[in-house]
């Protein structure tokens, strides 16, 4: 069999491609998973490893900023080492610190783990893609990315919902040791299965990837701890966010002036098709984690769902993802694939839009048919987005594409998550404002008998604020997704940016 991606029109057989695609596809999910699953488990932590709701959350960020560190430089590594040894690597470092996150006792263990953890991991996602575009033929890569889409779509979706269940049934100590089978299976699929690369002696950039590694940390932390240190009002995010744009300038000056080799390969800014694409996947990363960030406390927190129901509340939109990125492939051979992308942003929105109008008074089949058309949506803009995003690219980018491809999804999470969790608080601190304007003694609804407050005791006022507070979060989320709809609307004109051909002679690679 021919060596994975250093010649990709030789093809390996057929059921050989078969146990490559689900071997690099477990490792896929397994890395995307982790970055959701912990979410609902984070209350249950806090008790074990002693530590306050402001710590915990530690657990989050340091798993997000260590992987979009590693992230960058996976291309760099499968060049140089070579793929296959990279991923069995990644595998096992990423199963052997799950365990390690399992049993830790104390908040500095779980942290380091998580660090460890997202490095490790960070190389899984565009390893995979990597692979997956170069095992099979360009007529095939729709459907090869269809199937790498459902991974990287489907976890975020579901793991909310199993590491709710895994809590509930068992500890959360679970969604941790969950990991353990399916590395294991993983592993011993890309080594029986998987032919190495042929690597190439590549120096690294060490200024390169340092001035960005400190850009992505100062970015990375600025977004995370910005809602819990009151953003610009703390020096703490003032340095973050200096520290990023001071590390960033220095990037992009080096990348574009240094002669010899750079660390962001400069080929892949020529390509228009994959610039535009890595835009497009920022904003789909925006509104995907941002809504799946919003979804889960608002079940919970102000309808009432338990952790179990709120998560397979919310799962059905990984059916519609299913759905649609089985379609997709079919689809591309009738539709250019910007079209496609144009129609998957306009459902997202119809399905934002649908969520701008929840009440407390909707029905469980709401919340299930607009998760499910924005899945929908967002299967229908994957698959297409990335097939035209490295249609013209030359193959042997591929390595460097696929980490920077991914970077930007990571990247626009983070951001979208930040800004709706901000706004979140705002509006509903101005919508609580606004409606205690209309609490006075001449409101109709608050006199004599017509009043199901009793206003005149302590206890009666207590709960009034409570539900003046309840409506005005309700506010906020409804904010929120109007925010995002619009957000998906804006992007829609701009997929005419992409060529909708692909070239026969890609660019070459200097």
């Amino acid at each position: 069999m021919a060596a994975t991606g250093a010649a990709p029109h030789v093809l390996p057989e057929r059921r050989v491609r078969m146990f490559i695609t689900a071997s690099v596809m477990l490792a896929t999910i397994m890395q995307v998973l982790d970055s959701t699953i912990a979410n609902v488990a984070l209350p249950h932590m806090e008790g074990s490893l002693s530590a306050t709701q402001d710590q915990i959350t530690w657990v989050l960020t340091s798993y997000i900023v260590a992987a979009a560190i590693g992230t960058p430089l996976s291309g760099w590594l499968a060049g140089r080492f070579g793929r296959r040894q990279v991923f069995l690597i990644s595998v096992v470092g990423f199963t052997v610190t799950s365990v390690a996150c399992a049993l830790s006792t104390t908040l500095v263990e779980m942290v380091g783990a998580r660090l460890l953890q997202g490095l490790f991991g960070a190389a899984l996602v565009p390893m995979s893609q990597a692979t997956m575009l170069d095992i099979n033929p360009p007529e095939k890569h729709a459907q090869a990315m269809a199937v790498w889409g459902m991974g990287v779509t489907l976890g975020p979706i579901l793991g909310p919902a199993l590491g709710g269940w895994l809590t509930d049934a068992y500890n959360w100590r679970w969604v941790f040791y969950v990991n353990v089978p399916i590395g294991l299976v993983a592993f011993f699929g890309i080594y029986a299965f998987m032919s190495e690369t042929r690597p190439v002696a590549r120096r690294l950039d060490l200024f390169g990837f340092t001035t960005l590694s400190i850009a992505i940390l100062g970015l990375q932390l600025f977004l995370d701890r910005g809602e819990v240190q009151d953003w610009f009002g703390s020096i703490e995010i003032w340095i973050e966010l200096l520290t990023a744009v001071i590390a960033f300038a220095f990037f992009v000056v080096h990348t574009f002036t240094v002669r010899t080799t750079s660390f962001f390969n400069r080929a892949l800014a020529r390509d228009r098709n994959f610039v535009s694409g890595c835009c497009f996947y920022f904003v789909m990363g925006a509104v995907l984690y941002a809504t799946r960030a919003l979804l889960p406390p608002f079940l919970q927190d102000l309808m009432g769902y338990s952790v179990v129901d709120a998560g397979f509340a919310t799962a059905p939109g990984g059916a519609g993802s299913m759905l649609a990125m089985m379609m997709a492939g079919q689809l591309l051979g009738r539709f250019q694939a910007r079209t496609l992308i144009a129609v998957g942003f306009s459902i997202s929105a119809f399905s934002l839009w649908q969520m701008s109008g929840y009440t407390f008074e909707m029905s469980e089949s709401t919340v299930i048919w607009s998760g499910f058309l924005q899945g929908l949506g967002l299967g229908l803009i994957s698959v297409p987005l990335t097939t035209a995003t490295f249609s013209m690219l030359d193959p042997m980018l591929r390595g460097d594409g696929t980490s920077i491809y991914s970077l930007s999804r990571n990247i626009g999470s983070s951001i979208g998550i930040s800004f709706v969790q901000a706004e979140l608080t705002r509006n509903t601190q101005v919508a609580h404002s606004s409606l205690v304007e209309h609490v006075n003694a001449f409101n109709p609804l608050l006199q004599g008998g017509a009043s199901h407050w009793q206003t005149g005791s302590a206890s009666g006022l207590a709960a009034l604020n409570a539900e003046v507070t309840r409506q005005a979060s309700m506010i906020g989320y409804v904010d929120d997704f109007r925010l995002l709809m619009l957000l998906a609307l804006c992007i829609v004109p701009f997929v005419s940016l992409m060529k909708p051909e692909r070239a026969k002679h890609p660019h070459k690679t200097r």
